[in-house]
């Protein structure tokens, strides 16, 4: 084993505390776990908490093959103001008079239901998003023009769950969206609908594809007990992929290993991928093509937490 690799091989589920980046939560899981291949699936801003998937050694290459298509939130949306980073960290840049209206529940709920189905959206200048190969929140924090393209999104789910009112009128709300959407400028387009201002004060992500808030380990908790907690976090790496999963004996193992191609199950589609596990361990993901599957990854030490 070289040096910095630990030997884990897994993906995690963590609660990622306020105020830290996705990045800084990577940096904290090396130093607990003393593993330099550490990586994340599905940013969180500093301002968010929630749902952070991590993987582990050979698991880091599964970050980009995971069915996380679906996010969840909850979000409080304030009314009466917009700030350049459409969130509660950023300078305001436009006030509006709030609707007396916006304080019915019952207006609230119609309102929400109104924003469901797919629709174009413009992310947020201060944003991770490229642009000519530098990121839009450097060119904002530059001062620097930033002009993004609108992108196709889709809000399945806006819920109200209850009114808040203090210094500023604010709504608390659940969202399942599309992977992409950004909930801040769902808050910034919701004000402007009801002609009115609006950002967002409060974010925290409850789902991201089949990982849930409630089988999430707080980060601080990792950090103190290290390896100790690792059987507390682990996502089924199969269940993360959402693919159909292929049992391999000793010998289909063999042949995985050795690049050789296997006969596909009837039941798998033409380009489809299917999980491929040997001893409760993923150990490749493969494509049909034709009758047989071909590889996209393996895994030779085998990613564990298969459940079943």
């Amino acid at each position: 084993m070289r040096r910095g690799e630990s030997g884990i091989n897994r993906l995690l589920a963590l609660d990622k505390p306020l105020g830290l980046t996705s990045h800084d939560v990577v940096s904290r899981v090396r130093r607990a776990l003393g593993e330099r291949r550490v990586g994340h699936a599905g940013t969180l801003d500093p301002a968010a908490s929630g749902v952070l998937v991590v993987g582990v050694g050979q698991a880091t290459r599964l970050m980009g093959l995971l069915a996380m298509d679906d996010k969840s939130y909850e979000a409080l949306v304030a009314f009466g103001s917009e700030t350049d980073t459409e969130d509660g960290e950023g300078t305001v840049t436009a006030t509006a008079p709030v609707p007396e209206a916006l304080h019915d529940p019952a207006f609230a709920r119609e309102a929400l239901s109104a924003i469901l189905g797919e629709q174009d959206q413009l992310p947020p200048a201060y944003s991770a998003i490229s642009v000519n190969g530098r990121r839009a929140y450097d060119l904002a924090r530059a001062g620097e023009e930033v002009v993004l393209e609108p992108r196709r999104i889709r809000i399945d789910k806006a819920q109200l769950v209850g009114i808040e009112e203090a210094d500023e009128l604010v709504w608390r709300c659940r969202f399942v969206v599309s992977k992409g959407t950004y909930v801040r400028s769902i808050a910034r387009d919701l004000g402007r609908s009801l002609g009115t201002a609006a950002h967002l004060v409060g974010l925290r992500r409850t789902g991201a594809g089949s990982v849930r808030i409630e089988g999430c380990l707080p980060l601080a908790a990792l950090e103190a007990a290290g390896t100790q907690m690792l059987d507390r976090c682990i996502i089924d790496p199969t269940s993360a992929l959402g693919h159909a999963v292929m049992r391999l004996d000793d010998r289909g193992f063999e042949r995985v290993s050795c690049g050789h191609q296997l006969f596909a199950p009837s039941e798998v589609e033409e380009g489809e991928r299917v999980s491929l596990v040997h001893d409760g361990r993923l150990v490749g993901v493969w494509c049909r093509r034709g009758s047989r599957l071909v590889c996209v990854a393996n895994f030779p030490q085998g990613i564990s937490g298969v459940l079943s």
